[in-house]
């Protein structure tokens, strides 16, 4: 039996146009195929967290105890108040944006403006708080030593807050016995063979031991956690013990080679991950605010299309769903 065989006119190519895949233009598929590898470098990213948190499962730093800043609200103690308002401002320009993409399916150029308009401004109060954040973190807050291991240890006092005893951390500048001193930091001027040194701590450990001396109820607390999952305090014997024999360098804040908070290779996470996701963010608002003025100028309304605003949309909420993650695993587990 004879069989009928079309001709297309796409014999010898591998694909001749006319569909397109899962109804999608050009320029959504290569979103999606940038999306797609982009999360699976955050999911590295991540992964490599999740592994450092389980080696270093028993002396990690309590989230609850590192982020506890808000602006203009100096020395209150608010834990993770402001990254879960960082969070909220991020999925409401998620919001935005979602509502921007629906006036333009609609052709509605004065609300896709306001709703661009919002979802840019959001991005910004993210980045700003995030730029906060950085550099609350880099300052730090009370100070710690180093040990001869590389291990930080705090100091701190117990109170007695509504009828439950607590231990309370005490800032080294509270406490510190400063002592007159004509040590410099080295520069290019007046170093050794022409080589400079980092800054100089704000204390020597000296001057720590001697404060803890004149302190009677000052403790020292180790970065190490106790079976309640609490961070082990020393007693006052064992605390003065412990800080004339393996105090080796005062330590205010964190970067990358000391870190107040606990090991270093959390600092060096908290700035690699949350700088990574927020160059994303850098990048986002940037496109954002072409968008908005590309709307504003009525570019894609002479188009006939707001394709580009759903294009850029996508990676927004890209950028919004990857916080998510970041939220949970670095901040809340």
């Amino acid at each position: 039996m004879d069989s009928t065989v079309a001709s297309t006119g796409t014999e010898g190519k591998t694909w001749g146009g006319g569909n397109r895949p899962l109804k999608a233009s050009y320029g959504k598929l290569m979103m999606w195929f940038f999306l797609v590898s982009d999360s699976l470098t955050f999911s590295g990213f991540l992964a490599a967290y999740g592994f450092a948190r389980f080696k270093f499962v028993n002396e990690w730093p309590i989230a609850d105890e590192v982020f506890t800043h808000v602006p203009f609200l100096h020395g209150q103690e608010l834990p993770m108040i402001y990254v879960a308002f960082m969070t909220f401002i991020l999925i409401m320009s998620s919001v935005t944006m979602v509502l921007a993409v629906d006036a333009g399916h609609h052709m509605n150029k004065a609300k896709v403006t306001l709703y661009m308009f919002l979802t840019v401004i959001g991005g910004l109060i993210f980045l700003g708080s995030q730029a906060w954040e950085w550099k609350t973190f880099i300052q730090g807050d009370y100070g710690a030593v180093q040990t001869n291991a590389g291990n930080i240890i705090q100091f701190g006092e117990y109170v007695t807050e509504d009828g439950v005893e607590k231990f309370k951390r005490i800032s080294i500048d509270d406490f510190a016995a400063v002592q007159e001193s004509d040590r410099v930091a080295h520069e290019r001027k007046n170093g050794l063979w022409f080589t400079e040194e980092a800054t100089l701590p704000p204390y020597t450990v000296d001057e720590m031991y001697s404060g803890l001396v004149a302190n009677e109820n000052l403790r020292v607390r180790t970065q190490f956690l106790d079976e309640d999952g609490h961070k082990t305090v020393l007693s006052r014997e064992e605390s003065l013990k412990h800080l004339k024999n393996n105090g080796k360098l005062v330590v205010k804040g964190a970067n990358l080679k000391v870190n107040e908070y606990g090991p270093t290779l959390f600092a060096d996470l908290f700035f690699f991950i949350t700088g990574f996701h927020g160059f994303h963010v850098s990048i986002g608002v940037l496109l954002n605010i072409i968008i908005f003025f590309n709307v504003v100028l009525g570019t894609y309304e002479r188009r006939g299309s707001y394709e580009m605003v759903e294009k850029v949309g996508l990676y927004w909420h890209f950028v919004d769903l990857v916080w998510v993650f970041v939220f949970t695993f670095f901040y809340l587990v």
